[in-house]
């Protein structure tokens, strides 16, 4: 059991840390993961799939790495049931994160997406830069 915040953690920032291992995502999501519970949905589950099994990800990482990050993430990660849907992102593909966070009473949100940063906070939930822009 986790005694940290309850975390959301957003599509590019998990792609990030499986495909650059020494990113500044990575390294963050590691302290998440060591301390804080993050928080899934079977949306951002399906897509983090979907995209990672894109055919330009192919050269970097295997169906097989990719079946363990699921799996990994599915055993350290909370599914949050999706009761109350959100719509205040410019980006509504976005709105999957926010979905998460308020349904599962989530702290934080950690992305790198410009949409969700816009929103910091929002009701009172930290949206919170994962990686710079270099």
């Amino acid at each position: 059991m986790h005694s940290g915040s309850r975390i959301v953690v957003d599509t590019n920032a998990l792609i990030s840390r499986a495909l650059i291992p020494s990113s500044v995502a990575a390294q963050a999501l590691s302290m998440v993961e060591s301390s804080h519970l993050w928080l899934v949905s079977e949306a951002t589950m399906k897509e983090l799939a979907e995209v990672l099994l894109r055919p330009k990800f192919a050269l970097y990482i295997t169906g097989e790495q990719v079946a363990g990050l699921l799996a990994r993430l599915d055993s350290i990660a909370e599914t949050v049931p999706i009761l109350h849907h959100v719509t205040a992102c410019r980006d509504p593909k976005d709105d999957t994160f926010l979905d998460v966070a308020i349904n599962g009473n989530a702290n934080g949100i950690i992305t790198g997406d410009a949409d969700l940063l816009a929103l910091h906070p929002f009701r009172g939930i930290a949206i919170l830069r994962a990686f710079r822009n270099s």
